[in-house]
């Protein structure tokens, strides 16, 4: 009787099995395509109002986090070129300041399908070095990208946003934050020229 009720369970918790394993299949298939379809989104077009080539105007804090309210000035041009079908890019600029001061710059986004994210890679002529990226996305039309970085022997974060990017004059700006995000200090301001 014992090998009987033995058996009985065995062939009731078989069925259980059984049955219980294509409907959590099927759920499982039904959430993932609903968040596929509901949630992410191909982003790999955000940045192409940045193709072509632009008069750019640059404004950039002297001292940043220093409490310093001096700015420097500067013109010139950005060109940005687009790789893999848009799912990259580089930007090149170069901007001059009437007080003399002189900025050639390297931007490289590049565009991550599977986390519909973008990684922002900066350099400059004078250091050669790339800094670490930036990373984020559009949400709305309005990018907000963000790494931690050292200036002045502190950690800090760095943001980057873009908005009115469907207009003719895109705006972008970088700030600083020295206390986690609670307060951000815009440093770097770029927009579009005619």
């Amino acid at each position: 009787m014992k090998s009987w009720q033995r058996f009985l369970t065995c062939c009731l918790l078989s069925a259980f099995i059984f049955v219980s394993h294509p409907a959590r299949l099927l759920a499982q298939t039904s959430s993932d395509g609903a968040q596929k379809s509901g949630v992410e989104r191909d982003g790999q077009h955000d940045f192409d109002f940045e193709i072509g080539s632009w008069k750019i105007h640059l404004k950039r804090l002297q001292h940043p986090l220093t409490g310093s309210t001096s700015w420097v000035e500067f013109d010139g041009t950005s060109i940005t070129r687009k790789i893999w079908d848009g799912r990259a890019q580089i930007e090149q600029f170069e901007t001059d300041s009437p007080a003399g001061g002189h900025i050639e710059g390297l931007t490289m986004r590049l565009y991550n399908p599977q986390s519909h994210q973008w990684r922002l890679y900066w350099a400059n002529s004078r250091t050669g070095i790339l800094d670490p990226p930036q990373i984020g996305e559009f949400k709305d039309g309005r990018g907000e990208f963000y790494a931690q970085d050292t200036i002045n022997g502190k950690v800090i974060l760095i943001r980057f946003l873009w908005t009115n990017t469907t207009t003719s004059t895109p705006h972008f700006e970088q700030s600083f934050s020295e206390d986690g995000g609670k307060t951000w200090e815009v440093n770097w301001i770029r927009t579009r020229r005619g």
